[in-house]
């Protein structure tokens, strides 16, 4: 838990860090901010290497992990562009989500290829005054999946801004040496939203596309499958060697706006697990009255984790949520983070800040670990830094070499920050 050296970025970071082999017995680590930059750094000193911009909008965020293959790092954009329209001033919108291939060695770009082929445009449609530009939007939230095999890369995407496209909310194959996008897989047809549609209205979707990476499962059931979770609750199976064609679906969860599976599921050889979100939310009072905002989060509602027999989509067994005992502010059952599996255990944290380790077989719960308290008083703090565990969202627990580490702390959505980064030893 020592720390080697700090690099400072431009933006929070929220992405996983691949590392790949640099020439001369070095290594560059990879990852992108919320800002729009991405950063290559030597990892044996964080020696910045390389920094580019992928997309040159001005609200390009980069949340989804980057991945990485033969010298090529492959780069996922996302955008901001959704709540600009809460602006009435705004005119919506010119954001395309986009991946982007860049060589490790050096930064140069291999290829580039966005969701919407062509800038939006004028489509005839007035919004409070403004023309309104389309199709925008779907961005890619979540790591690629590379498929050797096929020489496929395939991205999960989000919804339009404006406008209608086959790519929102799809799983999206794409050629891995060019960019070429060979099929795309639609879940869920004109799911238009951004942030202006509850004063403007206009909006036709639920807002309910896809935050989890795809997971490519060689031969099961005689077929190869690609796995996705969506914020609508559902997981789908398709095939990867029929132009994804659909071969199973099954519903996990209520779904939402924050509902749903949102941020990953795992698999073995057997299994798909999903937990859900289908975080509640709780109105806020103020000066005697009501206000009906989103604010905090509901103590009694949210959560489960679901086992679905990657065959065939049946349910194998479905854990239940642990509602909060006793309910408190900034605490919810609920399960958004991105699980984690191993032979015989999957990991799941919650809103509440609790990790669990379920049993892969009955989905009964082997141990469980609050991380939600001051860690500085614990007197565990390897780096001397006032440390406090808060909800477990967004990134999932990592295992390696005998070890489970988890981060714990995350303030968006009504939950509770912190700042503590846990590790656990397996046996």
């Amino acid at each position: 838990g020592c720390t080697k050296w700090v690099y400072q970025a431009d933006g929070p970071v929220r992405s996983a860090m691949p590392v790949a082999p640099l020439a001369g017995g070095k290594h560059a680590v990879m990852f992108g901010d919320q800002t729009g930059w991405f950063y290559a750094l030597e990892a044996e000193s964080g020696k910045q290497l390389w920094k580019v911009k992928p997309e040159s909008h001005e609200a390009t965020k980069l949340t989804g992990s980057p991945v990485v293959h033969d010298g090529i790092v492959y780069v996922p954009t996302a955008s901001w562009e959704e709540g600009r329209p809460q602006n009435a001033s705004y005119q919506c919108c010119t954001f395309r989500g986009s991946v982007v291939a860049y060589k490790i060695a050096d930064g140069t770009q291999v290829w580039k290829t966005y969701m919407i082929p062509d800038p939006p445009a004028a489509d005839g449609k007035q919004v409070d005054g403004h023309a309104e530009l389309a199709p925008s939007g779907i961005g890619i939230w979540s790591a690629p999946t590379i498929d050797t095999k096929r020489g496929r890369l395939y991205v999960t995407t989000g919804n339009t801004y404006s406008g209608a496209s086959p790519n929102s909310d799809a799983v999206v194959a794409l050629e891995l040496a060019t960019g070429k996008i060979l099929w795309a897989s639609q879940t869920l047809a004109n799911d238009t939203f951004n942030g202006g549609c509850f004063q403007r209205g206009g909006c036709a979707g639920p807002d309910a596309d896809f935050g989890a990476s795809p997971i490519l499962v060689e031969g099961a059931g005689g077929k190869s499958l690609l796995l996705a979770g969506q914020k609508s609750g559902m997981v789908y199976a398709f095939d990867a060697d029929h132009e994804g064609a659909l071969v199973w679906k099954q519903r996990v969860g209520k779904g939402g706006i924050n509902g749903g599976v949102q941020f990953g599921m795992a698999a073995d050889a057997v299994n798909v697990y999903a937990a859900v979100s289908d975080v509640g939310r709780v109105a806020r009072a103020q000066k005697g009255k009501v206000d009906a905002r989103p604010s905090g989060v509901d103590p009694n509602v949210g959560g489960g984790l679901t086992a679905l027999r990657i065959r065939d989509g049946v349910k194998a067994w479905f854990a239940p949520p642990a509602k909060c005992d006793p309910a408190r502010p900034m605490c919810s059952p609920a399960q958004p983070a991105a699980v984690a599996a191993m032979p015989g255990v999957v990991f799941a944290g919650n809103v509440d800040g609790y990790l669990r380790a379920y049993s892969t077989r009955d989905g009964k719960v082997l141990w469980e670990f609050d991380t939600n308290k001051d860690w500085t008083t614990e007197g565990k703090v390897v780096n001397g830094v006032k440390t406090r565990g808060g909800s477990i969202d967004g990134a999932g627990p990592v295992i390696a070499g005998g070890m489970v580490f988890v981060s714990s702390g995350y303030a968006r959505n009504g939950a509770q920050g912190g700042n503590a980064l846990l590790a656990f030893g397996i046996d």
